[in-house]
């Protein structure tokens, strides 16, 4: 399988972002841009978003495997600096656990090594995508207002919306939305069994956002087990999508980190 990327910079160290939920690697463009001036940056889509294919199921582990297999068929055998937001974090947890020879740093971002309440409000978000009559719409702006009593939150909204692709034979959602749909317990999930004791000795930073619930320190065992050379940053005024809501701090953050 290969995956749909986008690259970024020519020189220095390679940095590969793994985006979450409903996203794509372009959601990463404003941090790559600053990145790219001394890094090789690598914005991918994740299995079934975007412009990526879509698999037959959902499992992390495999997913990670086909992320392992496509970093080291473009990246040879240079480790990289691997970053990971919220299903892409899971994804690249598993990546780093599984193929750590791939992975010379771990970055995740609101996120932990731990099964959550089934989709919390990522069900709803499928629902209402899933439920919304595509063919009767002449313009974006006509989903933006099939979708706002659902999704009242315009940012959250407009997220949604990325997903949205016009052809000559009408709009089409992007992502594997029935499949997304059909394993959201899997996604919520955490393969702790499938990964047995598998660790990861190389650096690890969890950047989390201070009005996020996703990583407390109820996880920090686990996180401590997997990732013994990990350390965790809260970023004040942000919630789970902190590289968008507070875009200066992750960045600073971040480059500290990868460089």
């Amino acid at each position: 399988m290969s995956l749909h990327r986008t690259e970024l910079g020519e020189s220095g160290s390679r940095i590969v972002f793994c985006h979450g939920l409903f996203g794509q690697g372009k959601n990463w463009t404003q941090v790559a841009k600053a990145l790219s001036t001394e890094h090789r940056v690598t914005l991918l889509d994740m299995p079934n978003h975007g412009r990526s294919p879509w698999t037959e199921t959902f499992d992390y582990v495999h997913l990670a495997d086909l992320v392992a297999a496509d970093v080291s068929t473009w990246g040879g055998d240079e480790p990289v600096a691997l970053v990971g937001h919220s299903m892409g974090g899971k994804i690249a947890m598993c990546l780093a656990l599984r193929h750590p020879q791939l992975v010379e740093r771990l970055a995740v971002v609101d996120i932990a090594p731990a099964a959550y309440d089934s989709g919390r409000e990522f069900i709803g978000y499928t629902r209402t995508m899933r439920g919304m009559d595509l063919s009767s719409f002449e313009r974006r702006s006509d989903a933006d207002a099939a979708m706002a009593d659902a999704v009242p939150d315009p940012t959250v909204r407009s997220f949604l919306l990325q997903n949205l692709r016009r052809t000559d034979d009408g709009w089409h959602w992007q992502p594997n939305l029935e499949l997304l749909a059909r394993h959201m317990d899997e996604l919520a999930g955490w393969p702790d069994e499938a990964l047995g004791d598998a660790s990861y000795d190389g650096p690890v930073l969890w950047i989390g956002g201070s009005r996020s619930d996703y990583v407390t320190d109820e996880h920090a065992p686990e996180m401590d087990r997997r990732f013994p050379r990990n350390r965790r940053i809260i970023i004040k005024d942000a919630g789970h999508w902190v590289h968008s809501e507070r875009p200066d701090v992750f960045l600073e953050v971040l480059r500290r980190f990868v460089s």
